[in-house]
Parts: C-alpha cells; structure tokens; sequence
C-alpha cells in the first residue's frame, strides 16, 4: 500500500509537469516599478507596473533584488507591505556588502534570530534559532531534508544565492511539517533576460582564507529562447582553531528554456563536495565560560585528534521548475527536486568534564549516514472575482521522500592534557553501535484565497498532511513505525492605508513529527508519539514611504508548542505533556538601496520557557538588536567609494543547568566594518572592476556564543568568531 501511494505521488507530479504554469502575479505595484543545534553527546546518543509575464521572470529565473517583495509567506510574489506576517529579506547586494560566508552570518542581522549556536567553530551546519526555536531551511521552494542522524545534512553555499527570505512563525499550512519558529528560505542564482553577463572574485583573508567564485550566464540562443547560467567555487580556509580547516569545491549550471513566452521550463544542478570542514567540538564550560584552576582555555583550544579527525561531505542535486500561463488570470507551477548527499564523520570530543585538574575527558565517534531525498510541489493559481471582492486562489499539492542509510560506532579515547594537548594519540578501533535504513514520505494538499475589497486584505490557508516513517535498526534487531496525518491553518487580515500604513494580525499553526514512546498508564501500554503542535498570534504594524523602499516593521507574537515530549526518569517513555511558550516583540528598518543608503536595524525582546523544566529553552536567548549602515558616493572625488559598518548585540541567554546551577551567557556587543571601490573611477580602462574588504568583530571581543549543559552529563561551550578579515577584487561584466 506504502509503495503504491509513492508510486502515483511520483507519478502524479511528473504528469503535471505536463500542463502550465503562469505568473504569480498578473501585475506588481508602482513602488516594486520604482524601486539544529546538537551537542557532542546528543551527537552521539541520538542523533513588481509590468505585464505579467515580466513579474513571471522574477520567479523562474531569479527573484528580485528588492527587500520590498517577498514570497515565502504566500508562494507569490507579494510587496511586504501588504504580508500580513513577519518576513526578513536579506538581498545578495546586502550579502556582497557584509562579506557574508555562509548562512550563519547572513542572519545576524535580522530580528528573533539566535546565531551562532555553535559558535565560530561549528561552520559545517548552519546552526541559529528563529523566536527560540530550531527551523527548517527551503532552497528554492522545496524542503531540505532532516537526516535521521543530523549529519548527511547539505550545505548551501551562500555566493550561489540571489537572496535569503526568512519567514517567522508557523508555516505548516503551505509547507507541511516545520517548526513553530518559521523557516529559512533559499533563492539559487537563475538565468535572467540578460544576454550576456557573468563575474570573477577572487578574495583572500585572516586564517588563510582563499576564495574563487565565478558566476556566468546570458542567452544559448539569439532570439533568448533558450537561457543558462553557470556558478562555480573553490574555497578553503583554516578554523579558528588549531589543527582544523576547511575545503569546498561546488558546481551549478542552470538552464531555462522558453525565454518569455507562456512556457518555461528551467533545470538547475549542483554538485558539492567538502572533503573537510573544520570541527563540530567545543570546550568545557569550566574553563570556558567558569574560571578553572588553571585559568581560562585559549581560543584556539581543539579537544579532538587531528591524525583522526574526518568530516567529509558530498552533495548532489536536480532541480526543475516548471511553469505556465494560461492567460491573465489562471497559471500553474510544479517544480521538483532530488538530493543525494552522503557525509562520513569521525571525531574525538571532549565529555564536558575533567577526569583531574587538567585532564579532559574525551570519547570518540563516527559515522557513515546517506541519504536519498526527493521533494515536489505544484499549485494552480488564479483570479477571480465575486461581486466587489477580488481572489487569489491557489491550490497545491507536494510531497516528500527520503531514504536514509546509516552505521555508528562509538569508543574511548584518551584524557587530553589542555595544557600540553597531543593531538596525535592511539585511537582504539570503535564499536559498532548501530546499523540502519530509514524510510520516510510526506503527501499534502493545500488551498489558499487572497481575498481584496479595496484596501483590505484578507487570507485565509488551510492543509491536510499525511505523513509516515519506518526504521529498521540491524544491530539492536527494532522495527520502529510511525503514522500521522494533521491539518494546519493561517487565517490573516491587513489593511493598507494610502499613505504607506498597513496594520495587520494573524493566527497560523505548525506541526512536526516526532520520535519516542510515549505512555499515559505508567508504561503498561507504550504507543508512538504524536506530532508536536505550534500555535501562533501575531499582531503588528507595517509602513513603507511611499515611492521608495523604505520599509518599518514592528511585530508582537505569542507562540504555544504543545504535546512536546517529555521523559519520565529511570524509564524507556515519556509523557506527551510538553508546553513551551514564546513570547516578543521585533522591529525592523530596511532601506536598499535608497539614494545609494542601505540601512538595517533590528530590535527584538523575547522570552522563552519551557513549562516541563520551569526554565527557559536552552540556548534560547532574550533578545538582539543590530544596526548596519554603508553608503556609496556618488559624486566628486571620492565617487565610487563606499563605506559603513555595523553593530549587532546579544542578550544574555539560557546554557542549560550545570552541576552549580543555572548557566546564563553574558550579554555582548560585536562591531562590523566594510569599504568598496569602483575602479572604473580610476580610469575608464578599469570598468568593470571592484575592489572591496570586510572585517567582523573588529575589536576582537572575546566572548562565549552558546553553553550546553546537562549537569554531570556534561557541560559544554564554544567560543565566538574571533576578528575575521577579508579583501576581494573582481571583475563583472
């Protein structure tokens, strides 16, 4: 029956591949025209006025640069300002700016997010929170897929990104399971309508960073009728810590065939491989965060073993998007993706404590985990109109699969002298632990209407899923199954004033599957548990100068997570009693580019708590504020030079409860800097050519980012980024 129903999912997408697919929009306003945490032992315990075939365009082959439009809280394109729900866009010009490396840096600046939760160490993963919870990542409007374990997990590479959306809150009732934090929506670099275009960087840096990005594309045919792109890059760089670095080699070539007529179709591949990425260690909390007896750990401190240390990842990807229009009013899409990503991992770690005053305690582990992921979505949308309302409908259809292989082991390693570390030491061969395949699908099928009578708004969006996992464990001889199915829903309402005001409020739910047993008798019956269920009240207000694309947000929520798992002592279940609270307030200012300003600032107070423990979530912190500004000038001697710097602040946050009782991280403040230089402005010969550098943490604050502790079962924490610097120069065509 399983089989069967995959089958004809599979069937089903591929035959609609068939139909159409039009535009998301039939026109865009005048404004759019102008303008997973996992600790070391949980690691090893668990593991815009245009005609509608231009707004079309922006879809297909590449979203817009404007932080004004977004489409991840609706699946069209929609000016923010008339999204009733919170939504960071972080543009690639922004990111080009900022000098961002990886995912992790790309959201510093947004309200709600906890970054860096593991660190400047932990960059294999990218690990922050959204409103205190963990969230999914989407690469062009389909779902990367959680492994099993948290270790054959991709990577994107953020220069082959056009720009990043971040959508807060629930988002069950258009993308299926998810967290009630929101997600992180990806935009991969597509074909435009551009003939020829394409660039070189080259960037170099502290910790022997080097860099090569090319990125080229334009028309296969004269008449546009066929259209490709092709990024491409190799890079490295040596951790923060000692011993440890990183290498990256990654592929992607993009092709649309259709150019603009009512038929495009486009194909994107990408192949990755890191043969290593730093470490996924930390140090102890007593000599990290606590004072030990012998002082404070340096930065730079590694708690593994170089001669074993091994992290090496290999990704794959075929994506298509299918798209067609039937006339004005009425469009269909489908678009699919497979994954293919393998990653063998092995390490030795610190156990949070100390066998003697020195003496660090440490075991080892590794893994071989591949994962097999294929992911779907197609909607039709259309408008129409009922007596003085005016309709957005869409109405979807997506699934999910994957397959995941996996073998374990564990083992001791020795004590590791912080003061004199051997990083060379006789590793005994692990132990197998485990040995299993895991098989997992999701169906959904969804409806949404965009309801318009003047200057209201109205939305409403609901789903049903259906969702199954089996996992055979050989070792241990388990069969562990799980079935559920569960409806979701948003229901909004804005109002968008003529003078660019727009107040909103929303309700919308979440849910996600979990693993466990669970028990309501004492542990006479045991069952599996349940999904997890996120709730969310948002309410706030939005105001966009009209004609420019200075936009302000301010936003209040209140978020319930229930049914969440909790364990009874000294026994194998739990009670599904969980009940976490998220509670805040977010502003946010964006301006980019307006007359050649860009300006972000964000502010967001939040707290997080855990009904089942008394405490806070644990890495949850109570808030951050930002502000970056860069400017360009545009005239006179200097006119090319652009400027600025940024500032970002965290709140104190929750590590967890140690053996002395709770642990709070200190507050700290961080300083950015970035400069860029047209060339051209030195001769007409150097057009083309831009030279740029950025430094983060400017002032080299030492400061600890995260702390895991659980008490005698260890206590965890990882250092902060320390002073990066890096140049590129390029040249852009």
């Amino acid at each position: 029956m399983q089989r069967s129903r995959i089958i004809y999912a599979v069937l089903l997408s591929f035959a609609l591949n068939n139909t159409a697919r039009a535009a998301d929009q039939k026109k865009a306003t005048n404004t759019l025209r102008q303008s997973k945490t996992i600790t070391p032992r949980q690691a090893a315990t668990t593991k815009t006025a245009t005609r509608a075939p231009h707004v079309q365009r922006i879809t297909v082959r590449g979203h817009s640069n404007a932080s004004t439009l977004a489409s991840s809280a609706t699946k069209t394109n929609t000016p923010l300002i008339e999204t009733a729900q919170s939504v960071t866009v972080i543009t690639r010009e922004e990111m080009d700016v900022r000098g961002v490396l990886n995912l992790n840096q790309a959201l510093r600046y947004a309200a709600g997010v906890t970054a860096d939760t593991r660190g400047g160490e932990g960059t294999r993963y990218d690990l922050y929170d959204l409103r205190g919870f963990t969230v999914p990542t989407f690469l062009d409007g389909l779902r990367f897929q959680d492994s099993p374990t948290g270790f054959a997990v991709a990577q994107t590479d953020t220069f082959r990104l056009s720009r990043i959306e971040l959508l807060k809150g629930p988002a069950s009732a258009l993308y299926g399971q998810s967290s009630p934090g929101g997600l992180t929506a990806l935009s991969s670099k597509l074909p435009t309508d551009q003939k020829f275009y394409g660039g070189v960087t080259t960037t170099g840096g502290m910790f022997d960073l080097y860099r090569v990005d090319a990125d080229v594309g334009g028309f296969a045919t004269d008449d546009g009728l066929v259209r490709y792109r092709l990024y491409g890059t190799v890079n490295g760089q040596h951790t923060q810590l000692s011993k440890t670095g990183s290498r990256r080699f990654s592929i992607s070539p993009a092709f649309t065939f259709g150019g603009d007529g009512p038929t495009t179709l486009t194909l994107l591949g990408n192949y990755q491989y890191d043969p290593e990425s730093g470490s996924y260690g930390g140090v102890p909390l007593v000599g990290s965060l606590k004072r030990a007896s012998f002082g404070y750990l340096p930065r730079n401190f590694y708690d593994g073993d170089a001669s074993f240390e091994k992290f090496n990842r290999r990704q794959g990807a075929i994506t298509y998007i299918l798209n067609h229009r039937f006339n004005d009013d009425w469009s269909f899409s489908t678009r699919g993706r497979y994954d293919d990503i393998r990653t063998i991992y092995r390490s030795v770690y610190d156990n949070g404590y100390y066998n003697s005053d020195e003496m660090l305690s440490r075991s080892a582990y590794g893994t071989q985990e591949h994962t097999y992921n294929l992911a779907f979505d197609s909607q039709f949308k259309g408008n129409i109109r009922t007596g003085p309302l005016q309709h957005k409908m869409m109405f979807g259809f997506d699934y999910m699969q994957q397959r995941a292989n996996d073998r374990e082991a564990y083992g001791d390693a020795p004590d590791l002298d912080v003061l004199h570390p051997d990083y060379h030491m006789v590793i005994s061969p692990l132990t197998p632990s485990s040995d299993y395949v895991t098989r997992s699908h999701q169906i959904g099928a969804y409806g949404q209407d965009e309801i318009r009578w003047h200057r209201l708004i109205l939305t409403g969006s609901i789903r049903n899923d259906w969702y199954r996992s089996n996992q055979v464990e050989h070792i241990g001889q388990t069969d562990t199954r799980q079935s559920s199915s569960q409806i979701t829903w948003r229901a909004s309402a804005l109002y968008h004033f003529d003078f660019g005001l727009a107040p909103y409020i929303s309700y919308s739910t979440s849910f996600q599957p979990q693993s466990g047993s669970v028990s309501n008798d004492g542990g006479a019956t045991v069952r599996q548990a349940s999904p997890s269920i996120g709730k969310q009240l948002e309410g706030g207000v939005k105001y966009q100068f009209p004609g420019t694309s200075v936009l302000l947000t301010a936003a209040g929520f209140h978020i319930e997570q229930s049914n969440v798992l909790v364990s009874v002592a000294n026994t194998g279940y739990n009670v599904q009693s969980g009940l976490v609270h998220s509670d805040g307030f977010e502003f946010e200012a964006h301006a980019e580019p307006y007359k050649n300003f860009m300006i972000t600032a964000a502010v967001s107070v939040q707290k997080v708590h855990d009904d089942s423990t008394g405490k806070p979530l644990i890495q949850s912190g109570k808030g951050n504020a930002s502000l970056f500004a860069f400017y360009t000038m545009p005239s006179g001697p200097l006119k090319g030079l652009g400027f600025g710097g940024g500032m970002r602040y965290s709140a104190k946050a929750y590590g967890g409860e140690a053996t002395y009782g709770s642990v709070w991280l200190p507050q700290y403040a961080l300083f950015d800097g970035s400069l860029s230089y047209d060339l051209s402005n030195l001769s007409p010969t150097l057009r083309g050519w831009k030279a740029s550098a950025s430094v983060r943490n400017i002032f080299d604050k030492h400061y600890v980012s995260n702390c895991f502790a659980y008490g005698s079962d260890g206590e965890y924490c990882y250092y902060g980024e320390r002073r990066n610097a890096q140049a590129s120069i390029g040249y852009s065509w």
